[in-house]
């Protein structure tokens, strides 16, 4: 017990004042300045509950669980979300740290919030909803990461509606925000391999008509991380069926063609990575075949002359004498 001053609140206490001021600061009364005060101090001794300080360890588990309980009971955290943007700068980032954590507790094999935000899904969808607001983009995106390491939360957010902003949000003016919004996106489209090949394959005309999008972009930091996702997403063995749909599509392939030739050496780059799963497919269809028949002497002479710098890359010289050799041996369909 400290020697001087009060006896450090209880975690049902600090829940409650939290919870005041929080409701306070939402109402913006002439009392908005406390509240924000109020609502950082608390933030703080919440933090210190879980994380301790230079001074004191982390509170005990049981604590810890009386803290996960009030906050579930009061339904705080998303108050938190809901209020972010009126919160302080040090208050936002305390706000990320408090729920980061309690997301990562574990009882045996158990998530215990992980099931509460299962059951409160609004949590996820004011976080997706982040990304409008400046203010808040990052702070929301910090804790967007962390519920997409969980399978049972991603699975929600991919199948919301909200996800499908994420291709506007890459796409923003303000290039952290942008960044921080791709990565989001990567990881809900690439961390849980069968949930993301069942999602693709379900939406894929529409998931695939908005990508087209992307890689039609006028910036060029959205053009070169999608190719390069969409080359990760058509390589990993689990998308098969995908990728099989997207190299069966000439337009994809005529697209793929013209990024070979874009100004950018790391777009073209990057486009011959897709590009190569057309030409090595076993089973291309006649209207991608036709393609490459019609261009077959200018792709070889091209791929010839394409990026011979990088003597020391021998993975990307292997596949491209494989390109190269595959081109030069194709013949027509016969006839029926």
């Amino acid at each position: 017990m400290p020697l001087f001053g009060k006896s450090p609140k209880s975690p049902a206490e600090l829940v409650k004042a939290l919870k005041e001021a929080v409701n306070a600061l939402e109402r913006g009364d002439k009392k908005a300045e406390k509240a924000q005060e109020d609502v950082s101090k608390n933030l703080v001794l919440i933090k210190n509950m879980l994380y301790g300080t230079s001074d004191a360890e982390p509170q005990t588990d049981i604590i810890v669980a009386q803290l996960a309980q009030e906050l579930y009971n009061s339904n705080l955290l998303l108050s938190l979300i809901q209020n972010l943007s009126r919160i302080d700068f040090e208050g936002k980032k305390d706000v990320a740290q408090v729920y980061n954590n309690i997301l990562r507790r574990q009882i045996g094999t158990r998530t215990p919030t992980v099931e509460y935000i299962c059951t409160k899904p609004e949590i996820l969808f004011t976080l997706m909803n982040g990304y409008e607001q400046q203010d808040i983009a990052l702070n929301c995106g910090t804790m967007l990461r962390e519920c997409a390491r969980y399978e049972a939360l991603a699975k929600i957010m991919l199948h919301s509606e909200d996800f499908f902003n994420f291709f506007r949000y890459v796409e923003v003016s303000t290039f952290d925000i942008a960044s921080d919004a791709f990565s989001t996106f990567k990881e809900l489209l690439t961390r849980h391999k069968i949930l993301c090949a069942e999602f693709l394959e379900l939406n894929y005309d529409k998931v695939f008509s908005h990508y087209q999008r992307l890689l039609n972009s006028e910036n060029y930091v959205t053009r070169r991380q999608s190719l390069k996702l969409l080359g990760e997403l058509l390589l990993d063995r689990h998308n098969f069926t995908v990728m099989t749909k997207y190299i069966s599509n000439p337009d994809n392939l005529k697209l793929m063609m013209n990024m070979l030739k874009e100004k950018s050496r790391n777009i073209q780059f990057e486009a011959f990575h897709v590009f190569k799963v057309f030409v090595a497919n076993p089973n291309k269809p006649k209207p991608i075949l036709d393609i490459l028949l019609r261009n077959q002497d200018k792709l070889v002479e091209f791929l010839t002359r394409f990026h011979t710098d990088r003597s020391e890359d021998e993975q990307f010289n292997d596949e491209k004498a494989y390109l190269i050799k595959q081109i030069r041996e194709l013949r027509p369909l016969p006839e029926h």
